[in-house]
């Protein structure tokens, strides 16, 4: 058996984090796969030691828009197969979604869109979480393993959110939002940290406004899901909330294959 390290995160920048000790963090945690996202560029606005790091292979998919979204992962391991395509256009243009097929499962990348900017954005956010329930459900019923992670933008239940009663009204906390994790859920899907620590104060972003870090008054949107089928095979799912440089912090997977 082999064990596989996994981490996400959403960096709110890559060009940003890189001047707060983003690549010195990576090379001492060295993590067989990166997952990023929000990395607000394109790859000929990058400097080199950001797209070839020594070890791994680089994969960008940024938005058309500059300054805006975008994903980008590091893997150690070759992947067979790699997609940046859900083939929706409205939804692949924004650069939110890579796929990566391995010899024993399916990694997905993904940015999910925020909600908060009025009807129209939140409606783009519950059309493009339908539209990722039946990607994985038709990859799924092709006998595939799944691992999924990302920023949800959504905080599923009140012990994920410091100020549940405040918030029921605000994108990211809305019962459409939640109801569609629970859909998700309940398609067969595992919300892997939970599988470990159900204690309540598990955050993964804080508002920069508020200096809410430092009192924890946090959300918990950032996630690593599996498929039921592939649930013996997670070895380990955690927040590094002592990670610095965005406003959301990495959060870990430990897989054995």
């Amino acid at each position: 058996m082999t064990n596989i390290n996994l981490i996400s995160w959403n960096v709110n920048g890559i060009r940003a984090v890189a001047r707060k000790g983003f690549l010195d963090w990576f090379s001492n945690t060295k993590p067989d796969i990166l997952c990023l996202q929000e990395i607000k560029a394109h790859v000929e606005q990058l400097p080199r030691k950001l797209k070839h790091v020594e070890g791994y292979h680089s994969y960008f998919n940024p938005a058309e828009r500059k300054g805006y979204s975008g994903v980008a992962t590091y893997s150690a391991l070759k992947p067979k197969e790699t997609s940046i395509t859900m083939g929706i256009d409205k939804f692949d243009h924004e650069g939110r979604f890579q796929r990566f097929d391995f010899d024993d499962f399916i990694l997905l990348n993904v940015y999910w869109p925020n909600g908060g900017m009025g009807e129209d954005r939140l409606q783009f956010k519950l059309d493009f979480y339908d539209a990722f329930l039946d990607y994985t459900n038709n990859l799924r019923d092709a006998g595939n393993n799944l691992v999924i992670c990302g920023d949800l933008n959504t905080a599923h239940k009140p012990i994920d959110i410091a100020r549940p009663k405040e918030n029921e009204k605000v994108s990211g906390f809305m019962p459409i939002e939640r109801e569609w994790i629970d859909k998700f859920l309940a398609n067969g899907y595992i919300d892997t940290f939970r599988m470990f620590n159900d204690k309540p104060e598990q955050y993964t972003w804080w508002s920069y406004r508020t200096r809410a870090r430092d009192r924890n008054v946090g959300w918990r949107l950032d996630y690593f899901f599996v498929n039921e089928e592939f649930k013996s095979n997670v070895v380990d799912s955690y927040i590094l909330s002592d990670v610095m440089g965005s406003d959301h912090c990495p959060i870990g997977l430990k897989i054995e294959i």
